[in-house]
This record gives structure tokens, C-alpha cells and sequence, in this order.
């Protein structure tokens, strides 16, 4: 069984069966049988399918981010704009995924090529409660377009999320076997990669997780997709606009508790306006609202489980142990529930252990930088590449920044932000492959090549 806890109050919500390994055979089969059919569905069909699906989701916006306020302890008003996302990354492929699915035509020296996307099964996501909806929705609504099927693992403490979304795909219209979600442990996932029905696996989660299933993956010699853990640097140079910097850095991190793989973690500020900054973000870290995540008031609510509020606990008293000084906060409060205060540390060896880990938690580490290329070497001095932010208007310092800093992405004064869009995606140890976009869409389908001479067909 998996056992939903309200991060917070502790108290006990639903519970879910856990698939036996007969159930789990059947939605593999239900999978495979419909993915022969879906396969072939016209366009039309597929974009008709997923503007229903947004339908639906319009329509259960309150439902479904309760659902996530009682699981995983986001604050209302968050979950509400994620489920608001959500319906615009179905409605975006409904849009454009027709286009990002046409074919090119290739000239070759004896005729001609064209270069065709066609989808090749069922697809297995394996995701995180940190985002319970749209980390599925950056999967599903390219996985629907694609003409493939989809089937979920979701974290156990939201497994109320993953159940609702099945039935809204379902009421949409979607066939038999489309979107199944598997209510499995973590123990199971790898004899479903090893399933030859299943052709590929993409992941959200840890650098352990990623590991497992990537091992897993190519062991099969399957495609996967992996986004892991990220120690976003924030660069603030002498020409920002520092109020707006502080505000943006506050609420990259406390943003979802400070459990967003991409937000900033790391704040690197040029050594000109390090005090002004630090006053200005640590006066807005202090002000942050803390209170009830079903109040529309509220800010920042519990962790999502304690457990988690205790790993970010542990590892700011490592960071201090290494000589960082715990400027305000980071304390735990006492109440039922994950509940803690933001926090910013300061002085943190960068060659510390915890100075190297992902803080995945409303602590930050702020750092100062005599220079534009000391930002950088600090920016690119952690073992991930997910996401970045610079804070500049020197034309030729966002040209360095984007050009090397180590990461999937950079924002530009501005929080960064996965939109339907653009790639998502890192480099080192935060993963491989891209979300997304036609990248996203393209990563689970077969680029064939169907080539042709000079003649035309019948001569």
C-alpha cells in the first residue's frame, strides 16, 4: 500500500493499492495493444485528444492542486499555477506538435531522401513529488503527439496526483491503455525496462535514481531521457538591477520550499556589490511568509515530508562544521509537520563536500566573486549542469556567461523557468537528453531516412 501524509499537519490521507505483478502484466499488454492502433491515429485525433485532456484539467484546476496541497505541501497558490502550466503544455503541443512532426525533404546525389518522425511504443517516466503534474505533463503531452503510450511510476507520496491525472486523460477520451499509471515501488522498474514491449525510459529524480534506471536502460539497450539534481548558480554583476535581482533570488529560493531542481541555490556576486545585495536578499529571505499552504497568503509551506525537511537540517549543520557562517534561519519549527525557516549561509569552502551536494531545501549559500571569470570558475565548480541565472546588462558579459557556464540553461535577468517551448535539460551529473519543445517530443520517435532514387515511384 502506499500511505499519502500531509506534510502539513502529519496526518494520515489516502491510501493506494500497490499492482501485484498480474496487474502490472496487463497494463503492459493494454499498452502494447493500444500503442498498435495510436500509432496510425491522425493528427487530428492526437490534437483533439490533448485540447480535451486541457479541457478537463481547466475544469478540475482546484481539485487537482488540493490534491497536491494535501501530498507534497506546495503552497496553493503554486500549485495552481503549475496545473496552469500544465494546460498550456497540452494545449502547446495540440498547437504545434503537427509542425514539429512534418517531414524534410533531403536532396542526395541520386535522388532524393526524406527524413520521417515515427513514434516506436510504449514510453516509461519515472518522476518526482516535487512537481507532481507538470514533470508528468512535460512527458505525457509529447509522448499523446508522438502517436507512443505512456506509462507512469510516480513517488510513492503522490500517488493521489498520478491516479487523478489517469482519470482526467481518461474522461478526456483517451483510448484504452494511452496513460496508465503503474502504482509500483521502486523495486519494480527495472524488470519494466527489461519488458520488450517498453522502448525507452525517462526520468526525473536523483543522481542515485538516474544511475539505477540508466544502468537498467542499458542493460536493455534502451533510449533514455534523464533529469537530475541541479546547484543552480544566480551571478549578480555591478550592472544589475539589485532590487530586482534580490527579490528574483528570494523567490528562486523558496519557491515549492526550495525543492525545484532548477532554481538558483548558489548566489555568486561580484565583489562591487556583494554587502548591497546581501542586505537586500537577506532582508527579503526573512520576510518570506511561512503559514498554511491551503492559505492564498502564503509563501512558503512545510517541506514535503520531514524526512526531507531533516536532510536539508543535516546538511547545513555539515556546511557549518566546513567553517560556513548560518547567517539567519534554517531552523526547524516546532510544529507537526516539515516545517522549517529559510536560511542563508555564507562563507562556504567551495571545495567542501556539502559545498559540492544539491541543498534541496529554502537554504541558500551566497558567494563573493572578485571578477567575471572567478564567477564563472564558481559557477562551473559543482559536479551538475542543470540550470543558471546572471544578473547583467554588459552585452558582452551575458555573451561569456551563456557561452560557458556549464549548464542545459541560462536565464538572463530573469527567474529561470521550463516553458513548453524551449529545451529542458542539463550536462554533467544533472542528466542527459531534453524535454520539451520538438527536442522533447523527438527524443522517444524514430528519425528514419526513406530514400529514392531519380526515378519517380512505377518508373
Amino acid at each position: 500500500m502506499f500511505n499519502s501524509i500531509n506534510p502539513a499537519s502529519g496526518e494520515a490521507g489516502d491510501s493506494f493499492e500497490e499492482l501485484d505483478a498480474d496487474r502490472v502484466e496487463l497494463a503492459l499488454s493494454r499498452a502494447q495493444t493500444c500503442f498498435q492502433s495510436w500509432r496510425n491515429s491522425p493528427l487530428e485525433q492526437r490534437t483533439q485528444l490533448l485540447s480535451a485532456i486541457a479541457d478537463q484539467w481547466e475544469a478540475n484546476k482546484r481539485h487537482l492542486a488540493e490534491t497536491a496541497v494535501r501530498e507534497m505541501g506546495k503552497p496553493i497558490t503554486g500549485a495552481i499555477a503549475e496545473v496552469e502550466k500544465c494546460i498550456s503544455g497540452f494545449r502547446h503541443y495540440a498547437e504545434h506538435g503537427p509542425g514539429y512532426l512534418e517531414p524534410t525533404e533531403i536532396k542526395t546525389p541520386t535522388g532524393h531522401a526524406v527524413a520521417r518522425w515515427l513514434p516506436m511504443g510504449p514510453v516509461l517516466a519515472v518522476m518526482p513529488w516535487n512537481f507532481p503534474y507538470w514533470q508528468v505533463v512535460r512527458f505525457l503531452a509529447p509522448t499523446i503527439m508522438a502517436g507512443n503510450v505512456a506509462l507512469l511510476k510516480h513517488a510513492s507520496s503522490v500517488q493521489g496526483c498520478a491516479a487523478l491525472m489517469q482519470q482526467l486523460a481518461s474522461a478526456a477520451g483517451a483510448p484504452d491503455g494511452l496513460f496508465q499509471n503503474l502504482a509500483i515501488k521502486s523495486d519494480k522498474v527495472s524488470d519494466i525496462i527489461a519488458d520488450k514491449r517498453v522502448v525507452a525510459v525517462t526520468l526525473t529524480g536523483s543522481e542515485g535514481a538516474g544511475a539505477k534506471v540508466a544502468a537498467a536502460a542499458g542493460k536493455a539497450l534502451k533510449k533514455v531521457v534523464l533529469e537530475l539534481g541541479g546547484s543552480d548558480p544566480l551571478i549578480v554583476m555591478p550592472s544589475a538591477d539589485l532590487d530586482l535581482a534580490a527579490k528574483t533570488a528570494v523567490t528562486a529560493r523558496v519557491q515549492n520550499a526550495g525543492q525545484s531542481c532548477i532554481c538558483a541555490k548558489r548566489m555568486i556576486v561580484h565583489a562591487e556589490v556583494y554587502d548591497a545585495f546581501l542586505e537586500k536578499f537577506s532582508a527579503g529571505m526573512k520576510a518570506v511568509k511561512i503559514g498554511d499552504p491551503m492559505d492564498e497568503a502564503t509563501v512558503m509551506g512545510p517541506l514535503s515530508s520531514v524526512q526531507q525537511r531533516d536532510t536539508v537540517l543535516e546538511q547545513v549543520a555539515r556546511a557549518k562544521a566546513a567553517g560556513a557562517e548560518l547567517l539567519f534561519g534554517a531552523e526547524k519549527i516546532e510544529r507537526e509537520g516539515a516545517w522549517m525557516t529559510p536560511g542563508v549561509l555564507m562563507g562556504l569552502n567551495p571545495e567542501s563536500d556539502v559545498a559540492k551536494e544539491e541543498i534541496f531545501g529554502p537554504v541558500a549559500a551566497v558567494y563573493k566573486a572578485d571578477d567575471i571569470d572567478a564567477a564563472i570558475a564558481l559557477a562551473n565548480d559543482v559536479p551538475y549542469g542543470l540550470g543558471s541565472a546572471v544578473w547583467t546588462t554588459d552585452e558582452a558579459e551575458i555573451e561569456r556567461f551563456a557561452r560557458d557556464i556549464e549548464a542545459g540553461m541560462t536565464a538572463v535577468n530573469s527567474l529561470l523557468a521550463s516553458t513548453p517551448e524551449a529545451p529542458f535539460g542539463g550536462v554533467k551529473l544533472s542528466g542527459h537528453g531534453r524535454e520539451l519543445g520538438p527536442w522533447g517530443m523527438h527524443e522517444f520517435m524514430n528519425l528514419k531516412a526513406v530514400m529514392f532514387g531519380g526515378g519517380k515511384p512505377g518508373d
